[in-house]
């Protein structure tokens, strides 16, 4: 497992503002997507790709496509659908598939309540759209998921990350072809395992707490 933490004074500009509890939930989102379109750049900085022959209204050059398949998207719902749009304004040509996993905030046991993916996922390389990189149960649970499927190249970009929980997925996923790509480290856990300074409840903050 490899670890990345950018470092960008745009990174940390919009970071900051996430973070700010005064700010909307409309701009909430489009820093959300802005952001992520940021780490987006470096996630995907090892992604597969092979020469093409193309026409400029010059002459004939040789440029450069992704392989087939495709890269796929797999946002982790629902704060992970808050990152999709600015995932796939870097990669419009990428697939995206749905996995519903949720932390029970009594247990702090993982759910898998939902999934859209192919039955085989041999040979995709997978981004997976997770916010909060908290207690790592969610994460890593949804990285076992995708390998029990077939895949062996797994990358997770992430708002923040909590020690713990790169510790448990370093545990659990060392030896795995697997990369974190971050805007930030944060400090520690508080006793109800949300991430501290961190930003809140990342869903809430994108979508409104509905009652």
């Amino acid at each position: 497992m490899r670890t990345f933490v950018v470092d960008h004074p745009l990174v940390a500009h919009k970071l900051t503002v996430l973070r700010d509890k005064k700010t909307s939930s409309p701009v909430f989102r489009q820093l959300t997507e802005e952001l992520v379109t940021l780490l987006a750049y470096e996630a995907t900085r090892d992604v597969r790709t092979q020469p093409v022959e193309i026409e400029t209204p010059i002459t004939r050059a040789i440029g450069t496509a992704f392989t087939k398949p495709t890269p796929l998207v797999v946002p982790i719902l629902r704060a992970g659908l808050g990152m999709l749009e600015g995932m796939t304004k870097l990669v419009p040509t990428a697939e995206v598939g749905f996995l519903g996993m949720a932390r029970d905030e009594e247990t702090l046991d993982i759910i898998t309540y939902a999934e859209r993916l192919p039955e085989n996922l041999t040979g995709r390389q997978i981004f997976v759209l997770d916010p909060m990189l908290a207690t790592g149960g969610t994460l890593s649970e949804a990285i076992k998921f995708l390998f029990r499927r077939g895949a062996s190249d797994v990358t997770c970009i992430c708002l923040l990350a909590a020690p713990e929980g790169l510790a448990k997925l370093e545990e659990e996923l060392a030896d795995a072809n697997v990369k974190i790509v971050l805007a930030s480290i944060d400090e520690k856990l508080n006793d109800k395992a949300y991430i501290v300074p961190g930003l809140g409840d990342a869903g809430d903050r994108l979508y409104g707490l509905a009652k």
